[in-house]
């Protein structure tokens, strides 16, 4: 798959287990973003957890790979989520918070998102694998 991904937390969870689909995705992607808020639920998931050193070391390894790199929402992040919002509210709708801000980041930078949450088919601009 040779594209731009931004991966949402059970992606990159996927991924480290191995999971083959999810493995085949990082390894053709072109470049892989990882947006700040899902570095924020992965190092919740972490602290919570009993693995809490190995986790983030593997985190850190896989973020000092060339073709990784941090997604920084900006204030441009911020009108890709209010009219998505308004979109979901339009249509009485409604996702996760963090996972609004992870469809703003790969809105605003045309990049497919990796996911497992389908939630995010509520948002036909927000092209998934």
């Amino acid at each position: 798959m040779e594209v731009n991904v931004a991966l949402d937390t059970n992606a990159y969870s996927d991924f480290m287990r191995g999971h083959a689909e999810r493995v085949a995705i990082v390894r053709g992607a072109r470049s892989i973003r990882m947006p700040l808020v899902v570095l924020g639920e992965l190092r919740a998931g972490f602290v919570a957890g009993r693995r809490e050193s190995m986790n983030a070391a593997n985190l850190q390894r896989f973020l000092n790979s060339p073709r990784v790199s941090v997604l920084l929402p900006d204030e441009q992040t911020t009108h890709h989520y209010a009219r998505l919002y308004l979109q979901l509210r339009a249509g009485g709708l409604a996702i996760p918070t963090n996972d609004l801000w992870i469809a703003s980041l790969a809105v605003q930078h045309d990049l497919v998102l990796c996911t497992s949450d389908r939630h995010f088919d509520l948002l036909p601009q927000v092209a998934t694998c």
